[in-house]
């Protein structure tokens, strides 16, 4: 049976991470696999990688669309802040190694298990102006290197309990404080149906600020069409609202990798009309 590809007219850029499947294979081949299949590849903390491998494949087409933008640190912390910030600067040259466009943040770095290392549910008005600022410093850095920070939503109930600016509402709220195309938030929409919900109304308020989107089914975060989101549903919505950017599966394989991409790739699938 031929493996589907992505459809050279497709509206969206679809991506696949690396991390979560094709989990028996070394991560080089991986990557390889995805991008046979005409995907673009994420992957999470580049520190363990082989960049200069990485880089070279960038001549067969492959292409790292998006990264772990810091190590480690938190939005609001004095200490948090300032571990959060030199650490994006190494990030940076990491993506400047495999022309990376995009390195991903959250509120504050996770530990064994997705839990936050400073859990903080409820911030405090003080440290939403905190995050703020700390994420306009990012962004600034973003723009020297002409690079762009994504600020992922997560889920507090089943992952990440305790992290804070969760929700998507949350992180739309500070990326439209910072207000630059060097920030721009990841719209998970795995975490977004578990904490949130509505997702197509959440793409439609959201989208003046995506950087990219990325899905996994719920409940258990395998390829779309093995949960309860209609995903060809919001597939078709972020078409007729305009969205044109990346959609990237963020998720493990219920089975066969080749047959979760498969599964992937006809859902978002959308050819714009010529």
């Amino acid at each position: 049976m031929t493996a589907t590809t992505v459809a050279a007219g497709n509206a969206f850029t679809l991506a696949a991470c690396a991390e979560m499947i094709f989990t028996d294979r070394p991560f080089l081949e991986r990557v390889d696999a995805i991008a046979a299949r005409g995907l673009k590849v994420e992957m999470w903390d580049w520190g363990g990688k082989d960049l200069d491998a990485l880089a070279a494949r960038r001549a067969d087409g492959v292409e790292i669309v998006s990264m772990t933008g810091y190590v480690e640190g938190d939005l609001t912390t004095d200490d948090g802040v300032a571990r959060l910030l030199a650490t994006a600067e190494q990030s940076l040259a990491a993506a400047e190694r495999i022309d990376c466009p995009r390195l991903n943040v959250h509120g504050t770095g996770l530990g064994e298990g997705g839990i936050p290392v400073v859990a903080n549910e409820h911030p405090s008005p003080g440290d939403w102006l905190r995050a703020a600022d700390t994420l306009r410093r990012l962004a600034a850095l973003g723009e020297r290197e002409g690079r762009v920070f994504t600020l992922e939503n997560l889920n507090l109930p089943v992952d990440h309990p305790g992290c804070p600016f969760a929700l998507a509402r949350d992180t739309r709220t500070l990326v439209a404080a910072v207000d630059s195309p060097h920030l721009r938030m990841n719209l998970d929409l795995y975490h977004a149906q578990i904490g949130e919900g509505n997702l197509i109304e959440l793409c439609r308020a959201s989208q003046p600020w995506i950087g990219e989107i990325q899905v996994a089914d719920v409940p258990g975060r395998a390829q779309p069409g093995t949960g309860e989101v209609n995903y060809r549903a919001v597939a078709l919505a972020l078409m007729d609202m305009g969205y044109r950017g990346t959609v990237a599966m963020e998720a493990f394989a219920s089975g066969a990798s080749d047959d979760a991409l498969d599964e992937f790739i006809s859902t978002f699938t959308v050819e714009m009309a010529q």
